[in-house]
């Protein structure tokens, strides 16, 4: 693993711990369990920001492999509010088509 990896990870990482990303919720399914590092005394669990982080990289390649042939390919669909900005700027600075806000069912598939 080279240097810059290793701390483009451990920075990645203290960002995650900054945004909240590893408090889950209540409920957990089956195929996230592997997923959780632990569960507090209220119910909460916790996710494994290791894996977390290597998942993000899987996909991370994904997207950049889909794009690097036609960014117009890959939609980044979000119906939370506070994720809205964050799409916008993705889709902005990738030329990537977004769609914020609630949107019809049907959209993806019709």
């Amino acid at each position: 693993m080279s240097l810059l990896y290793t701390k483009n990870r451990e920075q990645d990482l203290v960002n995650m711990i900054a945004a909240e990303v590893h408090v889950g919720t209540q409920n957990v399914s089956e195929q996230m369990k592997s997923y959780v590092y632990k569960r507090n005394k209220d119910g909460i669990h916790y996710l494994d920001l290791a894996k977390t982080w290597e998942k993000l990289m899987v996909a991370a390649r994904i997207i950049a492999a889909a794009q690097a042939k036609n960014p117009k390919d890959v939609l980044i669909v979000s119906s939370r509010p506070y994720a809205q900005r964050a799409i916008l700027k993705f889709g902005t600075h990738t030329g990537a088509n977004y769609l914020g806000g609630k949107w019809v069912p049907g959209t993806l598939t019709n």
